[in-house]
């Protein structure tokens, strides 16, 4: 996937005074990802991520890029892991003001009810459907 910009300013905050952005990230993974990706590594520098390793699946892989970007103080993931090929390309979205999942669902898949089937995409992104924010960058699923 490459390098990937995300907005420094807007996600969860995990840094604080004497953290390691690094550590604090591969841990916020280890927890949402577990076993699903073997040998990572995590590096931070200058606001960029940078991780390796082996992603069991392709989703995996797309979701741990989120993980890490979504995250308040990064604004771009180098993305060196491996995966399996992805099945169909997957398209991606960065929230606006005002947007809800149902309207994201409605303009993006043609049903705003389809809202749950996004949330799911997202569920290791998304703590709480209701709450979304402006910046932060999601999985659309097909259909």
């Amino acid at each position: 996937m490459g390098l990937i910009q995300f907005l420094a300013s807007a996600g969860a905050s995990l840094f604080g005074k004497g953290k390691n952005e690094a550590d604090e990230i591969k841990k916020l993974l280890e927890k949402d990802m577990a076993g699903k990706i073997q040998n990572l590594n995590v590096a931070f520098k200058d606001g960029t991520v940078t991780l390796t390793g082996s992603c069991d699946t392709h989703a995996t892989r797309e979701k741990a890029v989120l993980l890490a970007g979504n995250v308040k103080g990064v604004k771009a993931v180098d993305d060196k892991l491996t995966s399996p090929p992805a099945e169909e390309p997957t398209q991606f979205y960065t929230v606006k003001k005002g947007d809800s999942l149902s309207k994201i669902a409605k303009a993006l898949m043609g049903d705003g009810n389809k809202w749950p089937k996004l949330f799911e995409a997202n569920k290791e992104v998304i703590k709480n459907p209701d709450l979304i924010y402006p910046g932060q960058q999601l999985r659309i699923p097909k259909g």
